[in-house]
């Protein structure tokens, strides 16, 4: 059954659908018909539209959502700047080091003081969010809930989020979702949302897009369906509350060029009644891939495990790419199995949802369940000594690998930089090369393999020559 089997149930529905026009109304009749922004829309509601793209965005790519909601989301007192000194999430403001070193990370720690909001540690990136190019990378442990009269939006870009631990329940304008390890989801830029943790701290990982969105990957010559397909992709329903009387103070936090801001408001934010449109938040659950693999030989390219890509103006090349490598079967024959040695133009930044990876050891010291890795725009990298022994000798049968485990990579075109948080944290393992890759043997046998060659040769006959016999 291609689906994950959680512990924590559902709680909520959904629209299904990936790159879809969608519809949701909490009370019968709330959406117009035929118009977006009648006179006196129904029940006393404004409309206002939620714009993800400029207006003269192709068809094609033009995300744009109208909402009908109780007060516009303008109604509110200034921003005013907050934790000026402590809030920093840009990635220019922080120090970025581009460095050619493969870097491995320990399990970050959860940290049960902190809310979503400020459980957010940039630990890498690239470009600018004031001029919507390039990416941020976070890791996220939070042990408390938000005030439950706060909401947060980003205006810097997308958020994909990645929980690892615990479940989170995020309350969006459009609707709720419910998040769990194994399952991603996307917040779009703008986009006013609140973390409630479900079942205790939480800890995961961020990917914030500063320009375009997710859409899923071409498929080419694989057809109409695989790897993550459209219907399983779930986006929320309409769902609001009516606290407008005033008497409670609600706050909005602004993530804005990396840096905080907040505005109060007398009333919640959280009171979209309907809504419709292409602009929307959504979760997808990573057991329902459908894997592509080789059934002859060789070990494809990993873009064959892309569930999400944001592409760049270069036809093929993605400013990110979110990648998985699931449980999936391996059979090719006479074919080093797990991935090749590689150096490549993408930068690669890996994490472990659960499980072991099939191409690194695990364990104390190696790559495990909450840590990280990255291998910037060509350093090397690939198998660690120890399985490429194994893979080398092992007996070439059917197998499947990475059973109860899920490993994930962003992959981007851009170099990216550690931030000096990062590079600090206390969990940078300082032996990641000495174990990994400086114990690789030299199997290289020059004269027996001349000798080899030569043997074989003998013999062998060519039509305008005869027999070979060797150097003449």
């Amino acid at each position: 059954m291609p689906v994950t089997k959680f512990s924590v149930p559902e709680k909520y529905k959904y629209l299904n659908g990936l790159d879809c026009y969608h519809e949701s109304e909490a009370i019968d009749g709330a959406l117009p018909v035929g118009a977006n922004s009648p006179q006196q829309p129904a029940y006393g509601l404004y409309a206002e539209k939620l714009s993800g793209t400029s207006f003269t965005a192709p068809r094609h790519e033009n995300q744009q959502t109208w909402l009908y909601r109780i007060l516009p989301a303008a109604s509110h007192r200034p921003f005013e700047p907050r934790e000026s000194a402590t809030y920093n999430t840009n990635p220019r403001g922080k120090n970025l080091h581009q460095i050619p070193n493969q870097l491995r990370w320990d399990p970050f720690d959860l940290d049960p003081g902190v809310d979503w909001v400020h459980s957010l540690h940039l630990v890498a990136g690239a470009g600018d969010p004031t001029m919507k190019q390039g990416i941020g990378i976070f890791i996220f442990a939070a042990g408390k809930s938000m005030d439950p009269t706060t909401a947060f939006y980003s205006a810097d870009g997308d958020f994909l989020i990645v929980p690892q631990h615990g479940t989170i329940d995020i309350r969006t304008e459009l609707g709720r979702l419910l998040v769990r390890p194994n399952e991603i989801c996307v917040i779009p830029r703008g986009t006013r949302y609140h973390v409630s943790l479900h079942n205790g701290p939480v800890r995961g990982y961020v990917l914030e897009l500063y320009q375009g969105h997710f859409r899923l990957p071409e498929l080419g010559p694989i057809g109409s369906n695989g790897l993550a397909n459209t219907r399983d992709f779930q986006a929320p329903t309409a769902s609001f509350d009516e606290d407008h009387s005033g008497n409670t103070e609600f706050t909005l936090l602004s993530k804005f060029n990396g840096h905080l801001f907040s505005a109060t408001q007398s009333h919640t934010p959280f009171d979209v009644v309907a809504w419709h449109g292409t602009y929307y938040p959504f979760k997808y659950d990573l057991g329902r891939f459908n894997t592509i693999g080789s059934i002859s030989y060789d070990h494809p390219d990993p873009s064959i495990f892309t569930v999400l890509s944001a592409p760049s103006a270069t036809p093929g090349t993605a400013i990110a790419d979110f990648v998985i490598f699931p449980p999936r079967w391996l059979v090719a024959e006479d074919t080093f199995r797990p991935p090749w040695y590689h150096r490549n133009t993408m930068s690669e930044f890996m994490g472990l949802i659960q499980g072991n990876y099939d191409a690194k050891a695990g364990g104390k010291g190696g790559f495990q369940p909450a840590g990280a890795s990255l291998h910037n725009v060509m350093s090397a990298h690939g198998p660690d000594s120890g399985t490429q022994e194994k893979a080398s000798t092992a007996v070439l049968k059917p197998m499947k690998v990475g059973e109860d485990s899920m490993a994930f990579m962003f992959e981007s075109s851009l170099m990216v930089g550690v931030t000096d948080w990062g590079l600090n944290c206390g969990k940078v393992q300082k032996g990641y090369n000495e174990e990994s890759w400086e114990p690789l043997k030299v199997r290289f046998k020059k004269r027996e393999a001349m000798v080899e060659a030569l043997e074989k040769r003998k013999g062998e006959q060519r039509p305008d020559l005869g027999a070979w016999t060797g150097e003449s």
